[in-house]
């Protein structure tokens, strides 16, 4: 079975910054696309950032556009999310995701495994 297991979330001041990891093992081949999702209590699950796996072309929400970097490793098939100048509205649980394409507008539901999630929670 495939395998995405989330890391590196936890507590954070206004300002701060965390690296969010997303190791993957099992079944990756048929993978193009991994990306980072959100969702607050009471909020839907938002996109975060994308990526093309080989190529590593990116896609970012807007909210986050300068601030968060998505980036992976093909040899560890590892995928990073990078946040600075993190606020409290970026406190949610953050899932990794795998799908088989990449699109301009990465949604949810073209994203066929998920992790289980890592906090991350900015105080202020």
């Amino acid at each position: 079975q495939v395998q995405l297991v989330e890391s590196g979330g936890g507590l954070v001041q206004a300002g701060g910054s965390l690296r969010l990891s997303c190791a993957v093992s099992g079944r990756t081949f048929s993978w193009a696309a991994m990306g980072w999702f959100r969702q607050a209590p009471g909020k839907d699950r938002e996109l975060v950032a994308a990526i093309a796996f080989i190529t590593g072309s990116t896609r970012y929400a807007d909210s986050v556009k300068g601030r968060f970097t998505i980036s992976r490793d093909n040899v560890k098939n590892t995928i990073y999310l990078r946040m600075n100048s993190l606020q409290p509205e970026d406190t949610a649980v953050y899932c990794c995701a795998a799908g088989s394409l990449l699109t301009s507008r990465p949604a949810p539901d073209e994203f066929d495994s998920w992790g289980q999630g890592t906090q991350v929670t900015v105080s202020s």
